[in-house]
């Protein structure tokens, strides 16, 4: 059969601790996951970190895999000779010899997805065997999984109910890691913002054995916006001034995501300045809101009629203003 080294898959050493390796896999997952991921060749990816991390999360699965020796990827090997022995008997009761596993024409995650289905042969066994003393298998809590929620700025500010179709990986009942269409519905609070991981209790990953089902995050996303820019709870505004608002002063109508205000443009307003309106960013989880911040951009007339260009020309010979003064050797404009 041809080695995968699932560590080099995830990215850790092969001492990472399952910490380590449950970071890796999350990290690796969101980035190759194909409802996100614009990588052609994501799905492929996607499904090596899987089959990784079905292996190196599972202690029993790691010592076996371990147990196989380090090889190059790709290679082709032969696993020790009592492998199939030593975890086929922990797993069925029943051995290599007896069909448990078979070397020939499997791939590595063939080989583990055996070993998973040795292990649920063996759980029912052992739960058979126990039923008449009121014993069973151990109950295993499902997977935790993570997707992206994609929202607009307008949701992140009144919060929304969002609709998700999400295919996400489990496991069968015969230990093979399917994709299982789940659709979902989840609240975004108000105030949401970019990055922030929400937890969905329960809507991950089936529960074995009368577990519980594992949990679901989401990680939120803002679509971009055509007036706003979000950091946190603040939010940025391109703000346009005429020369004239600029230089004498204005009051303006600035849009927020709650409805327009008025905003003073103080006298001799420079290209750049930010003019700060308190509290009306994002609202914060608890109590308050982010500010939003106008940032002045001066802007100058493209076609002038007669009597504007006639008033430009007045000012101009008339203003001692020089705007390049800090210029060595600067001289006025002729």
């Amino acid at each position: 059969m041809k080695y995968t080294d699932y560590y080099a898959v995830l990215g850790v050493a092969r001492d990472a601790s399952e910490e380590d390796i449950k970071k890796a896999y999350r990290r690796l997952a969101r980035k190759y996951h194909p409802d996100v991921s614009k990588d052609p060749q994501g799905e492929g990816k996607f499904k090596e970190v899987a089959e990784a991390w079905a292996t190196l999360r599972d202690p029993e699965k790691r010592a076996a895999y371990d147990q196989l020796g380090v090889h190059r990827p790709g290679e082709e090997f032969e696993p020790p000779p009592d492998w199939g022995r030593r975890y086929g008997d922990a797993t069925d009761g029943a051995g290599a010899g007896s069909g448990g596993f078979s070397f020939e024409d499997l791939d590595l995650g063939d080989l583990f997805a055996d070993l998973a289905r040795g292990r649920a042969a063996g759980a029912r066994h052992a739960g058979a065997g126990r039923a008449g003393a009121g014993g069973g298998a151990r109950p295993l809590r499902g997977e935790d999984y993570e997707a992206t929620a994609q929202i607009s700025l307008e949701d992140a500010f009144a919060g929304a109910i969002v609709e998700l179709d999400l295919a996400l990986p489990e496991y069968d009942a015969s230990g093979r890691l399917v994709r299982t269409p789940r659709p979902f519905k989840a609240r975004i609070p108000k105030g949401a913002t970019e990055g922030q991981r929400l937890r969905l209790p329960g809507k991950g990953g089936k529960g074995w054995n009368g577990g519980p089902d594992g949990d679901l995050y989401l990680n939120v996303r803002l679509r971009p916006h055509p007036l706003f820019r979000a950091d946190g709870h603040d939010l940025y505004l391109d703000l346009p001034v005429a020369p004239w608002e600029a230089a004498l002063g204005a009051t303006v109508e600035v849009p927020t995501l709650a409805g327009p205000v008025n905003l003073r443009v103080p006298p001799g307003t420079h290209a750049g300045q930010r003019l700060r309106l308190a509290g009306r960013g994002l609202p914060m989880p608890r109590a308050g809101a982010g500010d939003l911040y106008a940032i002045v951009q001066v802007v100058v007339p493209t076609v002038l009629d007669g009597r504007e260009r006639q008033l430009f020309e007045q000012l101009a010979a008339a203003s001692r203003f020089e705007p390049r003064s800090h210029f060595p050797g600067a001289r006025r404009s002729l």
